[in-house]
């Protein structure tokens, strides 16, 4: 069976089942385990699959992202987790970005007894709390409002970061996998890419249940970010892979 015959076999298999593992594949397909790893591998680089622990998944598609206020109640431990990590990779007397949305928001809660920050944002939730709770220098993007997310987004945030110097930034995503960084939304793309220009170190900042996900829009290639910072559930696996794209996981 050739490589596409093969991949496309695996492809249907996925279709019926949630999750198969690498070893059951060996015997379905009757291969070795290197062949199905490059198959894996082929099949994830055009977004048609992600790796899991010991196996592989369909990958998920998103059309939509949750609003603000639903996206507060989920994962909040974990959130909370990588936000207390996150806050203490942040160097004294830093620029610092946080991206819109609520993992950012709890990086928020763990700087507010600092003072020798510039912090840049274009979430108004997150510039709203530090305004009322922290005495650091504050500059919020501008630009278009989302609404949904109380934040804003497009080509006006994007220059606005483009024409900052940045120490750290700390980018969210509602899906990522080990293409990069996608979201449902065509005007977050040019935020995200403005980030990365502007900053000296990206961390992504992620519970684990964001990867495995691929929205409409390719935001950010994975080899743009320096850091990920994400909870104990993401798979051994997928750290393995990026750890050899000279990415560091950090586990909170």
């Amino acid at each position: 069976m050739i490589p596409a015959e093969r991949q496309k076999k695996m492809l249907s298999l996925l279709k019926s089942q949630e999750v198969i593992s690498i070893s059951e594949l060996v015997d379905l397909l009757d291969v070795s385990h290197m062949t199905i790893r490059r198959d894996i591998e082929k099949l994830e680089s055009i977004g048609k699959v992600n790796s899991v622990s010991g196996g592989v998944q369909l990958a998920q598609a998103i059309h939509s992202e949750l609003s603000h206020d639903m996206k507060i109640s989920q994962f909040s431990h974990e959130k909370e987790k990588i936000g207390h990590l996150a806050a203490n990779a942040i160097t004294p007397n830093a620029t610092i970005y946080l991206d819109a949305g609520t993992t950012a928001l709890e990086i928020a809660h763990q700087i507010i007894q600092r003072n020798d920050l510039l912090i840049i944002t274009n979430d108004f939730v997150i510039a709203t709390y530090l305004m009322t709770h922290s005495s650091n220098d504050i500059y919020h993007t501008g630009g278009k409002v989302d609404g949904a997310n109380q934040s804003t987004v497009g080509a006006k945030v994007a220059d606005f970061l483009l024409n900052m110097n940045i120490d750290i930034a700390f980018i969210s995503t509602s899906s990522w996998d080990m293409k990069g960084l996608s979201t449902p939304s065509e005007d977050k793309v040019v935020v995200k890419q403005a980030i990365a220009k502007s900053s000296k170190l990206v961390y992504l900042i992620s519970d684990a249940s964001k990867y495995g996900h691929i929205a409409t829009f390719h935001a950010l290639d994975i080899e743009k970010v320096d850091f990920i910072i994400t909870d104990s559930l993401l798979p051994e696996s997928v750290c393995s892979e990026l750890k050899e794209k000279d990415i560091i996981v950090l586990k909170a």
